[in-house]
């Protein structure tokens, strides 16, 4: 090895000793023939102090360093004098007296400082990734993603799990966003797909008998990018047989409660809370709400109904709801501009307005009050719990659009007025999902999740007559406002398979010839099982404390899905679309 030690590991213990370190230059400072370096790796930083003879080989070498050359310094640990100990730094009581230098590598003048106080936009930052991931900050999210994938092989090998690996070139059975394909050059015209999840091969697994897989997976999904997602992931899939839906979420409880304990050391209480999802969206306006604050969503049809303002009534009389929310302590934090901020965001979900109220000495404050007797007023404050200082919010509309602009208000607001701790950890089950959404534009129905969801028994009668009160038995996790896992028990008669396909509109044609075969696999003893997959980006991402999926992933991909490194995607040349017996055809620009 060309060095001893690292530059995060030396203390007070190696005093004395002579070490040899090898990094980049953080920091240099010369000071009257005395030069100073910060050395760091991935493991830290240790200060180099090189007090040589003026004029010596080794001290003009050291008064030409700078930002990233790459170096080699043996030398003395000492002390640092007491009140020079950098309590900042794991090696802040020692520093190395440096006696030979080399200099491994010269750095050219880099576009920005990786741990400099004032990072540069995204954009520079991904062109020139080499020298972003070099960041203290990435480093440690690396570190914590191997963790995260260490301590999941651990757990699920103690389960009596497999870790099994699936085929990345398959065949393209779309399950929602659009496939990512490759041309076959042996077989011309013919395409394989990569893989948007390993869900058909590990139920064939479980058909096959592998009754407890695993797989740290890589997946690819074509589809509109957004901070918490990337045309390529990977995710923690898993599949069990002989299960119910509670032995999954209890397997994966355990799963969830070692992260915690391996990455912050605490104890998760068991079994996660459950709630549905008809309460969750009743209650906080989302699949996935934030439950680390309060603020839920409160339905006032009955005052709305009797009070004197036409837009609420006319939502009640036209089959719409008026619910509202409260603001804690929020009357002085927000002025009639910021209001009408906060009326042109819910807009964007589809609300024609937002009314508001100040309580203000046990009475409601707002241009529209005056619609309101003091009855009215009255029941509205008992209501919602509300007291002096709250800022009142309602939307009156159709059900879906109060859900949609409440749920996303309630999401914005609970940030901006600081009403949870970001370190909190809330982590939560969303159970019994409709099995079906009525696609208004295509007039049919479409998969809520994807379409081998099995489904309760009591249930299936309603595949034909009443579709949007099938409950599916599946289930998301849904971890501080994020869905970070996903799964179903899955459907293992074929016969139900088809009902269902059916209903979503693939016939037993097309079915046959899209998932033939999956269904040819049930057809020969397919037990009852299910699974989940969880996102382990995503998982990174929220222990790391960020809200950037793309500062947990090493190589990403911008938003508009390409990779500023490596300049990928790109031209090919006409040979290798030759070999494909591809042709382009290029809309004009």
């Amino acid at each position: 090895m060309l060095r001893t030690h690292t530059c995060g590991e030396l203390g007070s213990t190696h005093v004395g000793a002579s070490v040899t370190l090898c990094g980049w230059v953080d920091e240099y400072r010369d000071h009257a023939g005395i030069v100073f370096v910060d050395l760091r790796d991935r493991y830290g930083l240790t200060q180099i102090k090189f007090a040589l003879s003026d004029g010596s080989e080794t001290q003009t070498l050291a008064r030409g360093l700078r930002h990233e050359d790459v170096i080699r310094v043996t030398g003395e640990v000492v002390s640092r004098p007491a009140d020079m100990h950098n309590s900042k730094l794991a090696t802040g009581a020692i520093e190395v007296r440096g006696s030979t230098l080399e200099l491994l590598n010269k750095s050219k003048t880099p576009p920005f400082q990786p741990n400099g106080r004032d990072l540069p936009n995204e954009e520079l930052r991904l062109t020139y990734r080499y020298l972003d991931l070099r960041r203290a900050e990435l480093q440690r999210n690396l570190e914590m993603r191997h963790k995260l994938a260490k301590l999941t092989r651990d757990y699920f090998d103690a389960q009596g799990f497999l870790e099994i690996e699936t085929p990345m070139l398959g065949k393209s059975t779309p399950e929602g966003a659009r496939d990512y394909l490759v041309p076959s050059r042996v077989h011309p015209g013919h395409f394989y797909a990569l893989p948007q999840s390993p869900q058909i091969y590990k139920q064939i697994l479980m058909v096959a008998g592998y009754d407890r897989y695993y797989q740290i997976a890589r997946c690819f999904r074509d589809e509109d990018l957004r901070a918490d997602r990337q045309p390529e992931f990977t995710q923690i899939d898993v599949e069990m047989a002989f299960v119910e839906r509670e032995d999954i979420l209890s397997t994966i409880d355990g799963l969830i409660s070692s992260f915690v304990s391996g990455i912050r050391g605490q104890c998760l209480k068991l079994p996660l809370q459950r709630i549905s999802y008809a309460e969750a969206v009743e209650k906080y306006g989302s699949d996935k709400p934030d439950l680390r604050f309060g603020m839920e969503l409160i339905d006032v049809a009955e005052i709305a109904k009797s009070c004197g303002f036409g837009v609420f009534k006319t939502a009640i009389e036209s089959g719409g709801r008026v619910r509202g929310f409260v603001a804690p302590q929020a009357a002085e934090r927000y002025s009639r501009k910021d209001i009408d901020g906060l009326t042109d965001f819910v807009k964007d979900y589809g609300a024609k307005g937002l009314a508001f109220f100040r309580v203000k000495e046990g009475k409601l404050d707002s241009p529209i009050a005056k619609f309101f007797g003091d009855a009215d007023q009255q029941a509205l404050i008992a209501k919602l719990g509300a007291k002096d200082g709250d800022l009142l919010f309602f939307v009156a509309d159709q059900p879906k659009v109060t859900t949609a602009a409440l749920g996303a208000l309630r999401t914005r607001l609970g940030k901006e007025l600081k009403l949870y701790d970001p370190n909190d950890f809330s982590c939560f089950w969303v159970l019994d999902f409709p099995l079906v959404t009525w696609n208004a534009e295509e007039n049919r129905w479409d998969a809520e999740h994807h379409p081998f969801c099995s489904v309760y028994d009591e249930d299936v009668p309603h595949l034909k007559d009443d579709p949007s009160k099938v409950r599916a038995l599946s289930y998301d996790l849904v971890c501080n406002g994020y869905e970070a896992a996903s799964g179903s028990i899955r459907i293992h008669d074929p016969k139900i398979q088809q009902r269902v396909f059916d209903l979503i509109g693939i016939s037993e044609e097309e079915a046959e010839n899209r998932f033939s075969f999956l269904l040819d696999a049930l057809r020969y003893g397919a037990p009852p099982h299910g699974g989940i997959a969880l996102g382990l980006d995503r998982w990174v991402m929220l222990f790391a404390g960020g809200d950037n999926i793309r500062d947990v992933i090493a190589f990403p991909k911008t938003q508009k899905a390409s990779d500023l490194l490596s300049g990928a995607p790109g031209p090919v040349d006409m040979k290798q679309l030759r070999d494909l017996h591809i042709k382009t055809d290029l809309p004009a620009v």
